[in-house]
């Protein structure tokens, strides 16, 4: 019995960790996997007991087990993997696996980490995340400061606010809400604390309204909803909710509640004596509006304090076009005859500032004698702040959808680009391994020459991803000096022709006749690289690029400044139109590169280090014709 008990007990808790966990016998089939393993693959427990390691973890092959469960019986072995999922996408992990004896038969346990972001190692021990989630932290510390104003507008809303996700559970509540109901501090605000159910019911008048709009209410309802929920002590609160969508999808429902009491009482005031609601709306809290046809027939003191005009003005001289800017009507409900509506109204106040009010609209039906004429009551109370915080919300969402996209966008080119000559290299040493002995020495050096360009490679994109976190970090420096310009550029020139086999001709025309300029050269180099790489690479076989170098002269105030331009031309395939306004956003690549190799990373680069020289890059391009960079530099 203590056994069973405490398999349900080990079951319970290993379903409840955030990792994966499985265990696999000598085979590698799976024995056991738990709620984390099935939500990382995609399927679900059946498909996953009926499958082995091999059926998901892309780099474990089946050849190698028995050496790979001879080293796991001896010590716990971790291993950096792939899994791929049920649909099909391939997901980084890594798996620490430990042997274990069981009663029957030995078998292994398994536990599966899935890191935020893939790092690759390079020389010295330089980690390229750290280096390139300068953009990463730099969106995160966006949020941190969003949610953190969220926070603030929040707190400071005079309304209570609560937040709710889609699986109905409590994200947030404002300090306002607990105030207002009084919750103690031993219940916790979670739909799962009975402590918390049973003391709303004994605080409401009518449980089943309360748990009907508020605790039970369906989430999925795509409508909007005005309440109200008498307590048993007096207090009547007004319950406003609706569903927030991002993407078009509902993700939750936030309500926004406040004490209408006093307008309660206010509005049975009116029915009883019309001198005895004088002396209430003036000393009530919340704005008071009666409206007669398209006029204001009274506003009380509180009225005066929100809009920054007196009675006499808002009487006679502020139209109502004025000062009421713009409505939205809510829900609408019936209540002893009189006609009752939910509005967002915004107000223009004396200052020109404008102010969101929450208002409770009611046509009095002969509560007040104007001439035999309906009047309008508008009770309302300023949730300026909450629609600021309800702006937050969406900007705080839209941010992190930003991050997430930044982060799968990175990950995604490190798998597509490391994949490719990883793929090559892996290749041309098995066969080596197999075959070396077998083959002459020109095959076996053919294979060799494809692994040693494979390795280059993966050198120029760790390069230019190294290249790129010092930009994005702001680590570069900048140190000007003076250069032979011309040679320094049919240096370059030259450089990149050989590397390019010699099969595309590089013009270097000076036309100024330039010598000399002060110019970082490490800076200059590195732009002049890859604008000419990028010029070869995107031209036919058999084309002309063109670097061209001129002097441009500003007269500044009484001193001459000299800048250096240069222009690179070339008579490839063009930039579309679409692409354009995105060529110097990282890892962008054209619609119409093909399989044209590259990280999209190079002129995202380049336009960095022209800034860093306090210079300005530009480019003219025309679809199968050709493209041309202007990177024009200040001389020091």
């Amino acid at each position: 019995m203590f056994v069973v008990e405490s398999n349900k007990f080990a079951d319970s808790l290993l379903n409840q960790a955030v990792d994966a966990a499985f265990c696999i016998n000598e085979s590698g089939y799976f024995l056991y996997v738990n709620n984390a393993m099935c939500h990382l693959t995609g399927y679900s427990r059946e498909q996953l007991m009926e499958m082995s390691l091999f059926d998901i973890d892309v780099k474990t092959l089946l050849s190698d087990w028995l050496k790979v469960w001879q080293e796991i019986k001896q010590h716990s072995v971790t291993l950096a993997s792939q899994f791929r999922c049920e649909s099909s996408q391939l997901v980084p992990v890594e798996i620490v696996i430990s042997y274990a004896e069981g009663n029957d038969a030995p078998f292994a346990c398994g536990y599966v980490r899935h890191p935020n972001i893939v790092t690759q190692p390079v020389s010295n021990n330089y980690d390229i995340s750290s280096e390139f989630s300068s953009e990463y932290r730099k969106k995160h510390l966006e949020l941190e400061t969003s949610l953190a104003l969220l926070r603030s507008t929040l707190e400071s809303s005079v309304n209570g606010v609560l937040a709710v996700n889609f699986e109905g559970e409590v994200l947030c509540c404002n300090q306002k809400y607990m105030d207002m109901w009084r919750l103690p501090k031993e219940v916790r605000l979670t739909k799962s604390c009975e402590r918390a159910k049973a003391f709303f019911e004994s605080q409401v008048k009518h449980p089943e309204v309360f748990f009907s709009c508020v605790w039970e209410m369906p989430l999925e309802i795509d409508s909007e909803r005005y309440d109200l929920i008498e307590l048993k002590d007096g207090r009547i609160f007004a319950h406003y909710s609706e569903p927030y969508r991002l993407d078009g999808k509902i993700i939750g429902r936030v309500w926004s509640v406040w004490d209408i009491t006093e307008s309660q009482q206010t509005e049975q005031a009116l029915r009883i004596n019309e001198a005895r609601f004088r002396s209430l709306a003036e000393t009530n809290q919340a704005s008071i509006f009666l409206i007669k046809g398209s006029h204001l027939c009274y506003a009380n003191p509180a009225a005066e304090i929100l809009t920054g005009y007196t009675i006499e003005q808002m009487l006679s001289l502020i139209s109502l076009d004025t000062l009421f800017k713009s409505k939205r009507l809510r829900q609408v409900s019936k209540d002893n005859g009189s006609a009752s509506e939910y509005q967002e109204i915004q107000i223009v106040t004396s200052s020109g500032v404008e102010r969101w009010l929450a208002c409770t609209v009611t046509l009095t039906n002969g509560v007040f004698d104007f001439n035999n004429e309906h009047v309008e009551l508008i009770t309302a109370i300023d949730i300026t702040d909450y629609k600021q915080a309800e702006s937050e919300v969406l900007l705080a969402l839209e941010q992190a959808k930003q991050l997430s996209e930044l982060r799968e966008r990175f990950v995604s080119m490190l798998c597509h680009q490391f994949r490719t000559p990883l793929n090559i290299v892996s290749f041309s040493a098995d066969l080596l391994r197999r075959h070396i002995h077998q083959w002459n020495e020109e095959k076996n050096r053919s294979y060799i020459d494809l692994i040693l360009t494979a390795v280059e490679q993966l050198g120029h994109l760790l390069d230019d991803i190294l290249l790129y976190g010092k930009a994005d970090a702001a680590k570069l420096e900048f140190y000007p000096r003076t250069l032979e310009l011309d040679k320094f550029c049919r240096d370059i020139a030259i450089q990149v022709q050989l590397a390019d086999g010699n099969q595309k001709l590089i013009d270097v025309i000076n036309k100024d006749n330039i010598s000399n300029a002060c110019l970082d050269p490490k800076l200059l180099q590195h732009i002049l690289n890859n604008l000419l790489s990028n010029a070869i690479k995107y031209s036919p076989n058999g084309g002309t690029v063109t670097l061209e170098l001129t002097r441009e002269s500003q007269s500044q105030s009484q001193s001459q400044s000299q800048s250096i331009r240069f222009r690179v031309s070339d008579t490839g395939i063009g930039i579309p139109g679409i692409d354009r306004p995105h060529v110097f956003e990282p890892f962008y690549r054209g619609n119409n590169i093909d399989s044209i190799p590259g990280s999209g990373l190079g002129l995202s680069i380049v336009k960095t280090l022209v800034e860093l020289h306090c210079g300005e890059i530009t480019f003219d391009s025309q679809v199968g014709v050709g493209t041309t960079f202007v990177v024009t530099l200040p001389s020091k």
